[in-house]
């Protein structure tokens, strides 16, 4: 979106401010420079809007309502939306790295294709939210609702989605690599070609969960239930491991990750989602200082004093008639 198209959505939310007196704390005159630099906007009214392609660098939305709003394309790099409600919202392609949408609301939005690695979706409600084919390296989704969520074909290297609840949730050929799933509810969920190499399954519950095709190398089933799942063979539970709290299906077993006669493999796939894991968190933390940088240049912009205008020309004097 060009500077001009930025300058003149900003300028429609400032008036549309104006009537619904939602902007607290923050002037009118402020809101072009907002959206194109950061700022603060808490509790703003949005939803609805046409943001596409918008960019949110530094600024604090927290509590906004952005229900139905059209985001397609928009950055949010190391801004601020905690508790922020989008709804419904469309936001594909989007870019969220090291964005913080903790306790953020985001059912049956559309996120396919972001790109959000290091983005903190800690305790977010994401019911049937559509993430499918994005890139969500290193993202912390600790306690987040994800449940009839498809993530199918998504990345997740290096994810913590610890204690998630991701009922029925689509993880069909995603990348799981060296991520985290401890303590999930995972039942009913389909993870059909999807790849665990190097995962922490602890504890999690994947009754009537779908594992056809699925890359269980080195990940650790210790204490999760799978009783019921279906797909699974013992080829696959093979370069496994678990331990004497890990239920399965009748005639499969599991090697104890305690024992001294575990093969350990270190696959090529897994030393790449380590990686990935570690380069998602180098990009956060980069978003992080960008942005700091950006909110403070913001702040200096707004509380510097306006320039003083020339003085007027004076007029010329008039002639007069004969």
């Amino acid at each position: 979106m060009s500077r001009l198209r930025i300058t003149v959505a900003a300028l429609s939310l400032a008036l549309s401010a104006m009537a619904h007196q939602a902007y607290a704390g923050v002037e009118d005159k402020d809101v072009p420079r907002m959206i194109s630099l950061g700022g603060t906007c808490v509790n703003c009214e949005l939803s609805g809007r046409k943001l596409t392609g918008a960019r949110f660098t530094g600024a604090n939305y927290a509590k906004a309502n952005l229900i139905g709003a059209d985001l397609r394309g928009a950055s949010f790099f190391g801004s601020n939306f905690v508790a922020a409600d989008l709804s419904r919202a469309d936001l594909r392609g989007a870019e969220m790295r090291g964005a913080n949408f903790v306790g953020a609301h985001f059912a049956d939005a559309r996120l396919s294709g972001i790109e959000s690695s290091g983005a903190n979706f800690q305790g977010a409600d994401m019911p049937r939210v559509d993430l499918s084919s994005s890139e969500l390296h290193g993202a912390i989704m600790i306690g987040a609702n994800l449940e009839r969520a498809n993530l199918s074909s998504s990345e997740l290297m290096g994810a913590n989605l610890q204690g998630v609840n991701a009922k029925g949730a689509n993880f069909s050929s995603a990348e799981l690599n060296a991520s985290n799933l401890i303590g999930g509810n995972f039942e009913r969920a389909s993870f059909r070609d999807a790849e665990f190499t190097g995962s922490m399954l602890r504890g999690a519950i994947f009754n009537g969960a779908d594992f056809a095709g699925a890359d269980l190398s080195n990940a650790n089933l210790s204490g999760a239930d799978l009783s019921n799942a279906r797909g699974l063979d013992q080829d696959q539970l093979d370069e496994a491991c678990g331990d004497g709290g890990t239920r399965l299906p009748r005639g499969l077993s599991i090697r104890n990750c305690s024992g001294g006669n575990v093969r350990v493999r270190v696959s090529s796939s897994f030393e790449r989602a380590q990686a990935e894991a570690a380069r998602a968190q180098v990009e956060a933390n980069r978003s992080r200082i960008e942005a700091a940088a950006h909110a403070r240049a913001a702040a200096a912009l707004r509380a510097a004093p306006a320039p003083p205008r020339p003085p007027k020309a004076p007029k010329p004097p008039r002639e007069l008639d004969n």
